[in-house]
């Protein structure tokens, strides 16, 4: 009976140091230079994300590369309305071609569209909204060489607020089109 118990102890421990060893996740992407804690030499990388391990400590450190560059239209995957309107502003305008102009470029890529309008407004009138905006944006796209059926629309109308305020800064955040590949 001892002799199990130590045999099952043995496995659990094996276990728990296998899974404690940390190893390289590459996700494809740019080269990133991370700074090794324990020795404080600099390597490169060419994962967007990536896990090294500290082998003397047993923790693992995760350095994420941020992508989103404000400037580059391709970096902002929200536009934003008007009050009650599913046009779109000359920034919105922007962004939305810039992201037609990839998906034309790229085939095998789809995309959900998924609208959203702020709580003032009946239910039923906020979800009609949110899939006006989507649709507009879904129509530039296609206006612009994207294939329908790599489109896919979605109306969440105020269900799902990004911000809870009850002011008009709060409103205009929740007045979009999140574009999802």
């Amino acid at each position: 009976m001892m002799r199990r118990f130590g045999t099952i102890v043995l496995v659990l421990f094996l276990g728990v140091a296998i899974s404690g060893c940390a190893a390289s996740k590459k996700k494809g992407g740019s080269a990133v230079e991370v700074e090794d804690a324990t020795i404080g030499n600099t390597t490169d990388s060419t994962a967007s994300g990536i896990g090294t391990g500290d082998t003397t400590a047993g923790e693992i450190i995760v350095v994420e590369e941020n992508t989103t560059n404000m400037d580059d239209p391709l970096g902002q995957r929200v536009v934003y309305f008007d009050f009650d309107s599913a046009n779109l502003t000359p920034e919105a305008q922007r962004i939305v071609e810039a992201h037609a102009q990839y998906l034309a470029g790229n085939p095998g890529m789809a995309v959900v569209l998924e609208g959203h309008a702020d709580e003032r407004g009946t239910r039923e009138y906020n979800l009609a909204l949110g899939e006006r905006r989507a649709n507009a944006v879904s129509q530039i796209f296609q206006s612009l060489g994207v294939p329908a059926d790599a489109i896919r629309t979605i109306s969440y109308g105020e269900e799902r607020p990004v911000s809870m305020g009850q002011d008009e800064g709060a409103w205009s955040l929740n007045r979009r089109v999140e574009i999802l590949y």
